[in-house]
């Protein structure tokens, strides 16, 4: 999935130039190494986010890493990071020193193969994630049958470069070797359990959510509950930017989204969130993540959905479509 290069210029530059006037006491610097929501191997869904200022931060989600890094390197996209290392490439220095954990939403593939992949050249850190997440991982992933057990869990010999850390639903949890505190949230990914991420540094906060569906047709209240967690925060003009999914656009039926969102689902989403909020959220950076290529002679799934998220935006939010090498200070 290819954006043309002019737009994606100009999809860099209006989230400096339209955010909203927020209480910042700082920002975050988001790097995309990957924001399809599969298909395409070379930019699967792997964002990199720091602090301003920051050459630690984290990585959410990890389904393209090593050539992630690679492209957004080329690109200029780490500009603003400390590089000092004589040894290592630029890639290989950001990936063993700025990476200070992974978050993983849920462990389908992915969201997890750029993990696995460069696995036998990381260097210790942590998996943070809701324990159903990091169970799978020990179990099914890094078990000697389908990768060498990475972790400190599991079949044995362990090789313990991986600590999975798992982690408390709602319960804010210091980053190692960064400012940033994690709380997670769990969401319903088509039944599968997947994860909110909300990220904070100081005052300052940024909400990333994996695959999730829409609650009303998976019976579900997980992300109403979710929007009850965050209102304090939009309403005290601390929430940054929402990192939220929209994998179809609205010609798929609600009994064929698998866990996803569609953009009226995402539109009903920010409503409900609004709502709660009892604030407007006019001009709230939303980066729109994990959306599907196609093999079809169509129009660009990334400018078909924009073009129908800004077209039932009743809510004002400012749609920012999420593509590899894009770099973001929200």
């Amino acid at each position: 999935m290819r954006i043309a290069p002019v737009l994606k210029g100009l999809l860099a530059a209006l989230p400096l130039l339209l955010c909203a006037p927020i209480a910042h006491a700082s920002d975050f610097d988001i790097v995309v190494l990957g924001s399809a929501g599969g298909l395409d191997d070379g930019t699967l869904s792997a964002y990199l986010i720091r602090p301003e200022g920051s050459d630690k931060g984290v990585l959410c989600d990890a389904g393209t890493v090593l050539h992630g890094l690679k492209d957004a390197a080329k690109a200029g996209a780490f500009k603003t990071l400390s590089l000092k290392s004589a040894t290592l490439t630029p890639e290989g220095e950001i990936l063993h020193t700025t990476i200070a954990a992974y978050l993983i939403s849920h462990a389908h593939l992915d969201h997890i193969a750029g993990l696995v992949a460069i696995s036998p050249d990381d260097t210790p850190k942590p998996i943070m994630a809701l324990a159903s997440v990091n169970a799978i991982l020990a179990k099914h992933i890094f078990n000697w049958q389908i990768w060498p057990n990475m972790g400190d869990q599991g079949v044995k010999p362990r090789l313990g470069t991986y600590r999975y850390d798992d982690l408390t639903p709602e319960k804010p949890t210091p980053i190692s070797g960064t400012s940033l505190q994690v709380q997670a949230y769990p969401l319903n990914h088509g039944g599968v359990e997947s994860t909110a991420f909300l990220l904070t540094n100081g005052p300052d906060a940024l909400l990333y959510l994996g695959d999730t569906g829409p609650d009303a047709p998976q019976h579900s209240d997980h992300l109403h509950r979710l929007w009850q967690a965050v209102a304090p925060l939009v309403r005290q003009k601390h929430l940054h930017a929402i990192m939220i999914e929209c994998s179809y656009d609205n010609s798929i039926s609600d009994s064929h989204l698998y866990g996803h969102l569609t953009p009226h689902w995402v539109e009903a989403e920010l409503e409900d969130l609004q709502q709660i909020a009892g604030v407007s959220l006019k001009n709230l950076p939303v980066v729109i993540t994990h959306v599907k290529p196609t093999l079809k002679r169509q129009q660009d799934p990334v400018l078909r959905i924009h073009k129908e998220l800004e077209a039932g935006n009743t809510t004002g939010v400012h749609f920012i479509m999420a593509a590899q090498n894009l770099h973001l200070r929200l």
